[in-house]
């Protein structure tokens, strides 16, 4: 199925934002400055789409992140997985991970100007989805560029008669181009981490974190949650480059992805913990938000890339 473009282009002074609304409505693209500031697997979406990696800013859901078991618990029941779909994507250790949308050709533009396209995914409409996470629901995403930001708006309408747990996020990969990784600063604007286990799941403990624990990258390879958000941007620059990321107020969570050898960081906006459908029916705190039965939620968060002078 494919219904629009490979790509869309919204602009707004000297910035340029392709959208992929084809291959998992990925923003795939943001040009300020003459610079590219986003980074992605393959110099097309061709090619791209044939390796199927991250890159962009994709959207992750209907779960965020990993699943601790192949099964998850909302309004106090549990739903099996069904691996047999072929639909579950799994992270090293086998975990289900990042939900089951992440490059679907299924969005429809339903409106565009010169700066912003909304485009929306019926998930309701789709069996196997439907399988794994039976909540009736759409989604529609709006990408706006506006005073040199990026503000990617998204609304999720809960369509069952039950409330639907909330964990989706966003996994923007942001690249500066004038100096090697190890020499960028970052600013992470959160008052605790969360511990993980081994498996990269949250164990419920949380402990206290302070902005200066990290100034440049060198020596530190990160996959970490934060929480205990402090408002204020997340933000990564180097010598004449910065980039910063600023959440909503209902993105109470962030994971932070720079690895090792890796020319990029991720600040993403995350509506929940890691595991927090499994966290939240254990008694343990994972900020998980649920939309009410024909309820709706909306929040948005945004990129701004900026030159030094």
């Amino acid at each position: 199925m494919n219904h629009g473009p490979e790509s869309v282009q919204i602009r707004d002074g000297d910035i340029t934002v392709s959208i992929a609304t084809s291959f998992g409505n990925i923003a795939c693209s943001m040009i300020a400055g003459g610079r590219e500031w986003l980074w992605k697997p393959a110099a097309t979406v061709e090619q791209w789409r044939a390796l199927r990696k991250l890159g962009g800013v994709p959207m992750l859901s209907p779960w965020a992140n990993r699943l601790n078991q192949d099964a998850f618990y909302a309004n106090g029941k549990q739903y099996l997985l069904n691996s047999e779909l072929g639909n579950l994507r799994r992270d090293s250790n086998q975990l289900p991970i990042h939900g089951l949308v992440l490059f679907t050709d299924c969005w429809s533009v339903i409106r565009r100007d010169t700066g912003s396209v909304t485009s929306r995914l019926e998930f309701w409409r789709h069996p196997d989805w439907m399988a794994q996470f039976p909540f009736a629901h759409s989604l529609e995403v709006t990408h706006r560029l506006s005073g040199g930001s990026l503000e990617i708006e998204t609304t999720a309408e809960n369509l069952s008669e039950e409330p639907m747990p909330l964990s989706l996020g966003y996994h923007p990969y942001l690249q500066m181009a004038d100096s090697p990784r190890d020499e960028w600063r970052v600013h992470i604007a959160a008052r605790e981490r969360v511990v993980l286990s081994d498996f990269n799941v949250p164990t419920g403990e949380r402990k206290a974190w302070s902005a200066d624990e990290i100034s440049t990258l060198a020596g530190h390879a990160l996959d970490d949650v934060f929480t205990s958000l402090t408002g204020q941007e997340f933000s990564a620059e180097c010598a004449s480059q910065r980039v910063s990321v600023r959440f909503g107020q209902k993105y109470p969570v962030a994971v932070v992805y720079a690895p090792a050898g890796g020319q990029f960081i991720c600040f993403e906006p995350m509506t929940a913990q890691t595991n927090a459908f499994n966290l939240a029916h254990a008694g343990i705190s994972a900020d998980l938000q649920y939309i009410p039965p024909r309820g709706t939620w909306k929040e948005s968060f945004w990129i701004t890339p900026s030159l030094k002078t």
